[in-house]
């Protein structure tokens, strides 16, 4: 007797549009680009954005202005960085002058060694203060550490996101990374892509996450200005609160320089692809 293959066939076909679906699940996905044990990380397409080189550089007192704490940080002479440092008074933070609808946000940072624990420094963009109880953010955020232990990179996309407990959250993503090198030792780059079709987070124009626009509802798309800040997080920086500030180890000090801001905009449009 014949066996009939059609059975099979059908069967076939099924697995072929679930692994299709997968697929194509996993094609616009928010996407780690890195981890931990593979060391460096690297780009699924194999691309690069060295958009820092190709750009210059803005003095501080032209793209930004002191927001806070500002006995805790002190301007370069020649206005190309600031520190800014945390003690037992104070923190302190720095806001763009300009909002921005989109762009290219960049700066070279310099984290304290030691113990730092509780410590947040945060180069991220905010719509916090127009919108204090619906605002979006794109962070990057070094979480403080204890001697022998490496920082935590975190980055977080928040979109129309609640205040205090007051407003709505309608998507509050948050990722970890630890760096495949010592950000206490140098100078490193870290830069945040921000296009109405993407985000992208990079490190030494290496990306480390892409998070794509599949949907207007979860992608921040209001006008963001660009911060810089180092705080106090001690009830959940480092390992969800477990080690706190110590104030025997201040001042805390966060060094920013080399500062590239730009929008998005048509004249622009392949640095921004």
């Amino acid at each position: 007797m014949q066996m009939s293959h059609k059975p099979i066939m059908a069967l076939i076909r099924k697995i072929e549009l679930l692994v299709l679906a997968f697929v194509l699940a996993l094609s616009v996905c928010d996407t780690q680009l890195s981890s931990e044990a593979a060391g460096r990380p690297y780009f699924s397409h194999g691309t690069t954005y060295p958009l820092a080189s190709q750009l210059s550089a803005v003095r501080f007192n032209q793209a930004f202005r002191v927001l806070w704490g500002p006995q805790h940080e002190q301007v370069s002479n020649d206005q190309s960085g600031i520190t800014i440092w945390l003690d037992r008074t104070s923190g302190s933070g720095f806001k763009s002058l300009r909002a921005y609808n989109s762009g290219y946000f960049s700066a070279a940072i310099k984290l304290q060694a030691g113990y730092t624990a509780g410590v947040n420094t945060a180069f991220y963009l905010s719509n916090n203060q127009v919108h204090p109880d619906y605002h979006d953010e794109i962070d990057i955020e070094f979480l403080g550490t204890i001697p022998g232990e490496p920082y935590t990179l975190q980055t977080n996309i928040y979109v129309r996101a609640a205040n205090a407990g007051s407003g709505k959250i309608v998507t509050g993503r948050e990722q970890q990374i630890h760096l495949w090198f010592d950000p206490t030792k140098d100078f490193h780059r870290y830069s945040i892509l921000w296009t109405p079709f993407k985000i992208v987070f990079s490190v030494d124009g290496v990306p480390i996450r892409k998070y794509p626009r599949t949907d207007a509802s979860t992608f921040p798309m209001r006008p963001m200005w660009v911060y810089g800040s180092i705080w106090d997080a001690s009830s959940w920086a480092t390992d969800n609160g477990r080690y706190k500030v110590d104030y025997k180890y201040q001042p805390f000090v966060a060094k920013y320089t080399a500062f590239v801001l730009t929008d998005c905009t048509q004249s622009r449009a392949i640095e921004c692809r």
